[in-house]
């Protein structure tokens, strides 16, 4: 017996709606992403924040363009951009997992995607690294991180046994989940790490590493919230060239990319907008020119602002 997959789409307003056998579902074909900045240590005039633009290449790789979220704004500054963005992305970094003006924003938009996400709101939340921390801290409002000998090595995974029913890796091809297990493709720059032996009922795994390396966070009846985090680096393999042992072969710039396209796809299920187009256009990291800092710094080009 043959069975047919039968799907149309048809376009309005940016907006694409596909009828999968008699149900709509739309998607947003112009995701924005906010992108956090964090504290430069010991800041020279005029640069005391930054981000790196390896973030922000990262999500345009498949297909969002990214606005950058400063620190030190109000309360009703961050609700304003929460309602015109289409997720967030907290990215790693050096800087306090309690007193930053890093990880003050990022609670504000954790808290404001949990609530909009329990309203049937979809607002996906991503953690790279630093921001994996943090997420471990909002969700079970202690540290659990251990230190560990995990910084400046790229490592293979140690896949659970439910990894494909997990929504990141259920689309990924079968030849880049078998170099995920046997290559070392994911970069790893910390020192912190959150190890099984901290794990409760507020965490949900689907690969670890000795170390936790993703979550899934799992509040309280909302086990479905799109949020995120991996103590490695995707974006590095593709992006960033200052580090001997950053992997960028096929299968390392593959996995790069199918995270990119993973995270800016939830992204398209939200449909926060501007409130016109010129609070979008002037919201856009467009407006900023990265700086090239490879020779000085673990970044090859930074956005730094005021």
């Amino acid at each position: 017996m043959i069975h047919l997959y039968l799907a149309c789409l048809f376009t309005f307003s940016n907006v694409v709606f596909a009828y999968h056998i008699g149900t709509p579902i739309k998607t947003n074909e112009r995701p924005i992403i906010g992108v956090l900045a964090q504290e430069v240590y010991d800041p020279p005039p005029h640069r005391n924040s930054y981000i790196a633009a390896s973030y922000v290449k990262f999500l345009e790789s498949a297909g969002a363009r990214v606005v950058p979220l400063m620190i030190n704004k109000s309360d009703d500054e961050y609700r304003r951009l929460f309602k015109s963005i289409n997720g967030v992305l907290f990215p790693g970094g050096g800087v306090s997992l309690e007193s930053s003006g890093y990880s003050k924003a990022a609670g504000i938009f954790y808290r404001l995607a949990l609530e909009a996400n329990s309203n049937g709101d979809y607002f996906p939340v991503w953690g790279t690294c630093l921001g994996f921390e943090l997420l471990t801290l909002l969700t079970s409002g202690k540290l659990l991180l251990s230190h560990t000998n995990t910084s400046g090595i790229a490592l293979p995974l140690n896949f659970t046994d439910d990894v494909r029913d997990s929504r990141l890796f259920k689309d990924f091809p079968e030849d880049l989940m078998k170099s995920l297990e046997t290559e070392p493709l994911t970069e790893n720059s910390h020192q912190w790490s959150l190890t099984t032996e901290h794990i409760d009922c507020a965490f949900h795994l689907f690969l670890l590493n000795n170390i936790v390396i993703v979550l899934f966070l799992c509040i309280p009846s909302a086990y479905d919230f799109p949020i995120y985090a991996t103590q490695w680096h995707p974006e590095k393999n593709a992006f960033e060239w200052t580090r001997p042992y950053i992997p960028h072969t096929p299968s390392a710039i593959k996995t790069t990319f199918y995270m990119a396209y993973f995270f800016v796809n939830e992204a398209r299920k939200s449909f926060h907008s501007f409130p016109s187009t010129e609070e979008e256009e002037n919201a856009l990291i467009y407006n900023y020119k990265p700086e090239y800092t490879g020779p000085q710094s673990a970044f090859e080009q930074m956005y730094f602002f005021d």
